[in-house]
């Protein structure tokens, strides 16, 4: 594995992508709100990954952008490459029955066993290859995506459309780089919590609190949102309710549900100090509305956190510390993304990062701050 410079996602995709909240980077693609109009979607609806309707919403900035950069072409095939069987293998599902797009997903990750490239069907009948090589992507190893598609007669090509999963995928790639990520996310954390408790902040009750709730015992309580979990912290820390208390509620199944868990807050608010009340009641209207990315100070601060952590370290960084310590390209990825563009497949990202940890504000970008996609860092992965 080897450095190969700096660059951005952008390079590749440039603003073919679009964070969680479907609005395109690229101005040229319709907003959210005109493809709701044509789809007959709810007006406030942001579909979510695995939702029909998710899959409907893509598909039409799919044929859009293909409209822009090749009028005459026509998609028929659909390539995808994330991290998540679940996740991104559902969205590709999802995908390719809305169109009767063919399809081939490859899902990686990758450790330090010896190299596995499995290909089976997914569950709507697609090619999916699961492999723990993100070098598997290119022909620096004996089995890998290039040949899979040319051994089943998938051409790369003006009718295939690429997408690539941007979080621990193109960034961050999982088993390799996607422990910075984490890291990112869960010091925004902290650092919100810690500035609205005050000298009340307790470091280790924190982590106790965090590390257990993050656990996917207690996904049915958190729904696995971040936003969600950095909010039950905020109370926790507050001592309005016990952790332990709170664990022995959820595994005792009389406390189900985040939204629960707010409403007894909003019932209590009155105990809180009165700048957790405001906070309080800013998150809860957010999610009374329906908003999947209530806690809006958290997610600032994880977008600050997440870019801060992109090629800041100098180019001479041994390669073990830049892994450890920066969120980079993966070289893999980025490879056969500028081969399959050349050839004239259409790229488009994807990320289920939501907007606000994704996107500068107005007073960042006065300050130079890019959007994760256009932020410039490291490249690093195996050479083919």
């Amino acid at each position: 594995m080897k450095v190969f410079g700096k660059s951005n996602v952008a390079e590749f995709l440039g603003d073919f992508v679009v964070y969680r909240n479907l609005m395109p980077m690229d101005k040229r693609l319709p907003k959210l709100s005109e493809i709701r109009s044509r789809l007959d979607l709810s007006p406030n609806e942001i579909p979510r990954k695995h939702e029909v309707s998710y899959a409907r919403v893509i598909v039409e900035l799919l044929r859009e952008a293909r409209r822009l950069e090749a009028p005459k072409a026509e998609i028929k095939r659909l390539v995808f490459i994330g991290d998540t069987r679940m996740s991104d293998g559902g969205a590709f599902d999802n995908i390719c029955q809305v169109t009767g797009w063919e399809g081939i997903i490859f899902i990686g990750s990758e450790n330090a066993e010896p190299l596995e490239f499995e290909s089976l069907k997914t569950p709507g009948g697609q090619r999916m290859v699961i492999s723990n090589r993100w070098s598997a992507l290119n022909e620096s190893e004996e089995y890998n995506l290039r040949r899979y598609c040319a051994v089943h007669e998938f051409p790369i090509d003006e009718a295939t459309a690429v997408i690539l999963d941007l979080d621990k995928t193109t960034l961050g790639a999982r088993g390799r780089n996607s422990q910075v990520i984490d890291q990112a996310r869960v010091e925004a954390v902290r650092q919100t919590v810690e500035s609205l408790l005050g000298e009340a902040f307790d470091l280790d009750s924190f982590l106790n609190s965090y590390n257990q709730l993050n656990h996917p015992e207690f996904h049915p309580f958190t729904a696995d949102n971040q936003d969600y979990l950095a909010y039950i912290c905020l109370i926790l820390g507050s001592g309005l309710y016990d952790t332990d208390k709170i664990i022995r509620e959820v595994r005792g199944k009389r406390l189900l549900t985040f939204r629960q868990f707010i409403d007894q807050v909003e019932t209590h608010k009155a105990q809180l100090a009165p700048s957790l009340q405001a906070i309080h009641e800013s998150i809860y209207a957010n999610v009374q509305a329906g908003d999947p990315t209530p806690f809006k100070a958290f997610r600032y601060n994880e977008y600050k956190n997440t870019v801060s952590r992109m090629g800041f370290l100098p180019d001479s960084t041994p390669l073990n510390i830049l892994l450890r310590q920066e969120i980079v390209i993966t070289h893999e990825v980025r490879t056969l993304a500028l081969d399959w563009k050349q050839q004239g497949a259409l790229l488009f990202g994807l990320s289920d990062k939501p907007d606000e940890a994704s996107v500068p504000t107005a007073e960042l970008v006065e300050k130079g701050y890019q959007p994760l996609h256009r932020t410039v860092t490291h490249v690093v992965g195996k050479p083919q």
